[in-house]
């Protein structure tokens, strides 16, 4: 299952390659890059609002191409490994390590030369999913498969390019998958990431 993942999201990412070749370069100018940065990710929702959920810190990398459709407005699909879940601040210190291939579409606007803001939609597809916790000073953990596969879901944020390939950008996942599946709790993934990328 795990290697269906990874080849959907290989071949999604190289079928938009391949179509932005097909463009005249004069037209569209297409990119390759890389990006990695920090995850800031809890659960949100109405139900997730009456326990003591809190932010857990992971991280995010993989490769994004850009093909622009003009001299401001570009569509950029990406591949990244991410790393998503919660903890709680109960006797347990129970956390919830939840591991996604996350595949986003994204419409990216250039304000300016360097500033740009963007959105679009994002699938995200689970790769393991861990709970984990400490008990009288050991620590325990377990998988399961509560949790809902694959993750619908949007992606906003704001960019800026630096000097030599470089760029930052901050951005908002809000999944619209409930995280847990056969359950109608009212909980999804939402969280915030701060990345740091390169074109070549």
């Amino acid at each position: 299952m795990k290697k269906s993942i990874l080849l959907f999201a290989v071949l999604a990412f190289f079928s938009f390659e391949i179509n932005a070749q097909n463009y005249d370069r004069n037209d569209a100018i297409g990119g390759f890059g890389i990006r990695g940065g920090a995850n800031f990710f809890n659960f949100g929702g109405s139900d997730a609002s009456n326990n003591d959920y809190d932010n857990r810190v992971g991280f995010h990398g993989g490769i994004y191409t850009n093909l622009f459709l003009g001299s401001r407005i570009a569509i950029e699909p990406g591949v990244y490994y991410s790393v998503k879940g919660t903890q709680n601040d109960d006797f347990l210190n129970s956390r919830a390590i939840l591991n996604y291939v996350d595949v986003p579409l994204l419409l990216r606007l250039y304000v300016t030369e360097g500033f740009n803001i963007f959105a679009g939609p994002q699938a995200s597809f689970l790769t393991s999913s861990t709970f984990e916790g400490d008990f009288f000073g050991s620590s325990f953990s377990f998988a399961t498969d509560e949790i809902t596969k694959t993750d619908l879901g949007f992606v906003v944020g704001v960019g800026y390019n630096l000097p030599r390939g470089l760029n930052i950008q901050g951005s908002y996942d809000y999944g619209t998958s409930p995280v847990f599946k056969d359950s109608n709790a009212d909980i999804y993934n939402r969280g915030f990431k701060v990345s740091l990328g390169y074109s070549f």
